[in-house]
């Protein structure tokens, strides 16, 4: 008995995390299909889940991102464990004006190939986000203001 009534309860929250995720998804998809939504999405992704602040945006004297400088471009601080005579010194800035047009910063996210028809060079991840996720990514940069050059 004990066991029965552990199994509907298991499949009746079940059922609950589906029907939630369900929603939630729908809902995303609605919020990211507005310009806020995609923006905040955008957000979402590159500071909290591809983090490009780390090598995108200078760090302070503390080893911090400065955040009054957020994707201004910045020195590489990594080093090749084998010297690379294309290894880039900088990394470039991304934050209002982009170093590409939408269309080639979303071929960028979702192939890892850049204008020219090459992969980018380490240490650059080489991302394959999906469509919307590149898009949300390109609106939520182009909506951040850039800092002095």
């Amino acid at each position: 008995m004990r066991r029965s009534a552990h199994f509907v309860s298991v499949g009746c929250a079940l059922s609950v995390v589906l029907t939630c995720g369900v929603m939630w998804g729908q809902n995303a998809a609605r919020a990211a299909s507005s310009g806020a939504g995609a923006v905040e999405r955008g957000r979402y992704i590159v500071e909290g889940v591809a983090r490009c602040g780390q090598c995108h945006t200078p760090n302070d004297e503390h080893g911090v991102p400065d955040r009054s400088h957020w994707l201004d471009g910045a020195a590489v601080w990594l080093e090749p464990a084998n010297r690379a005579a294309d290894w880039p010194l900088k990394a470039p800035r991304i934050a209002g004006t982009l170093p590409g047009t939408d269309d080639e910063m979303v071929t960028l996210l979702t192939t890892g190939i850049w204008r020219d028809g090459k992969r980018l060079r380490p240490p650059m991840p080489q991302f394959r986000m999906n469509r919307e996720d590149a898009q949300a990514v390109v609106a939520y940069l182009k909506s951040l203001t850039p800092g002095p050059q």
